[in-house]
């Protein structure tokens, strides 16, 4: 039976459509004025609203309106002076399941309301059904069977129903952002958003405004209010990659972020709530910087609250069988496994960019192979001596780093995130190198 709120400033109404509901065994609410519906709203618990159009001051679409913004899934149905069409069409596209004209007639009413319960209840079974797809979506992405890969499964299960502050610790390429969508659609927050921002990519003078938005007139530019993402992700999970690398005067703001859940914009003295859980991500020590000064060792604490630590690919070599067949899959192919030739040179190799640097081998390897199945020929490794400078004698450190980052841009077909990861450094330390070496012009975008 559902849990009713009836809205009429005509109090004969509310106490006839009252008494009919409760006979139909609904557990029923009656006020006078939009007002005090909205507020009784606001504390949850129904799962429909009977209200009158015509009241004042609060009228029903006001109603229809909070009703709708507090929980989307509530199920608004208006009542409505016969003949007034137009009014009772605004109010459906406002948001209302049904409308029903004066005078009432109390059978439809209880249809009305039947059909408003079971629209309730398939929302609710869809929405558990997308939940527990898109978990299984994540979760298939999160492959292997090796022990230390089923430790980091339990610990995710264990976080993922929590609102805890998450820390992912792990290599440049480990799979730490498929971990931290694993523990988002694992969480009650599935249904929401699932914002990815690397604190490494964008420029330290632009970071404040994206991640907190900003005041029209805050700054040349800003034409117009803009929110950040701490407001656009409401509802759901930011994922903020390479948090060591933000300043230190943003990680005062994010600091206010986990403990007060408050942001203001830039250039805006106003406070706004936020309705986020964050879960961030480091491929370096955090506690090496706050030992040189340049992470606060207050933010750390809040959010390690409970840390992840994802193992390297070298750790866990029991899951490149699997882990091979899941990125062939994925590439469409009928093959779903390699000869055991490969298996043994994947065992052997030491994989210093992890998952990532397995997954381009294998669409290198499908690209090489065409058509036919993939063969040992096709498997092109990385030896330790290509990874290592041929330095001819010559021992300059500017000169190395020049052809050092050359090659990686060359061999990651100039997306510089990827060669910054084969280089050990982050995007924006690249492009400091870059500047310093003067070479700048010469990997423009």
């Amino acid at each position: 039976m559902a849990n009713i709120l009836v809205v009429d400033d005509e109090q004969k109404m509310v106490t006839l459509l009252k008494s009919a509901l409760e006979h139909q065994g609904h557990t029923v609410t009656g006020v006078h004025g939009g007002a005090e519906a909205l507020d009784l709203v606001r504390g949850g618990g129904f799962t429909v609203v009977l209200t009158d159009l015509k009241m004042e001051p609060v009228d029903g679409m006001a109603v229809i309106g909070g009703a709708k913004a507090f929980d989307p899934d509530l199920q608004v149905i208006v009542l409505t002076a016969y003949g007034d069409v137009d009014t009772a069409v605004q109010a459906m596209q406002a948001g209302a399941f049904d409308y029903l004209t004066k005078p009432i007639n109390f059978q439809e009413v209880a249809q009305v309301v039947a059909k408003a319960e079971d629209a309730t209840r398939l929302q609710a079974e869809n929405r558990t059904l997308k939940q527990a797809v898109a978990a299984e979506a994540a979760r298939q992405d999160l492959v292997g069977e090796a022990t230390a890969t089923k430790q980091l499964c339990d610990l995710i299960d264990r976080v993922a129903p929590s609102e805890a502050t998450v820390l992912i610790r792990g290599e440049s390429g480990s799979g730490k952002e498929v971990v931290a969508r694993t523990v988002h659609y694992r969480s009650a927050r599935a249904d929401g958003p699932f914002v990815a921002f690397n604190c490494a990519a964008i420029a330290e003078s632009l970071l404040e405004s994206e991640l907190f938005g900003y005041r029209q007139g805050a700054f040349t530019g800003a034409d117009t209010d803009r929110e950040g993402l701490f407001e656009t992700a409401r509802g759901g999970t930011v994922f903020l990659d390479e948090i060591g690398e933000a300043p230190l005067s943003v990680q005062a703001k994010l600091l206010r972020v986990l403990e007060e859940r408050k942001i203001n914009r830039v250039g805006d003295p106003v406070e706004r709530d936020i309705d986020v859980r964050v879960i961030a991500a480091t491929n370096r020590p955090l506690e090496d910087a706050i030992s040189q000064g340049g992470f606060r060792e207050d933010l750390y604490y809040r959010l390690v609250v409970f840390p992840l630590d994802v193992p390297p690919l070298r750790e866990r070599t029991d899951d490149l069988p699997l882990l091979v067949g899941h990125f062939l899959q994925k590439l469409g192919r009928r093959q779903d496994k390699l000869p055991a030739a490969s298996v043994n040179r994947l065992r052997a190799h030491g994989w210093p960019g992890n998952v990532r640097e397995l997954r381009n081998l294998i669409e290198r390897a499908h690209i090489l192979a065409g058509r036919e199945d993939i063969q040992d020929a096709h498997i092109v490794l990385d030896s330790p001596r290509s990874r290592t400078a041929d330095v001819d004698g010559d021992l300059n450190l500017d000169s190395q780093q020049r052809r050092l980052i050359r090659v990686a841009v060359q061999r990651a077909g100039g997306n510089k995130s990827q060669a910054a990861d084969m280089l050990g450094i982050t995007r924006r330390t690249l492009y400091s190198r870059l500047k310093l070496l003067g070479m700048e012009e010469e990997f423009a975008d």
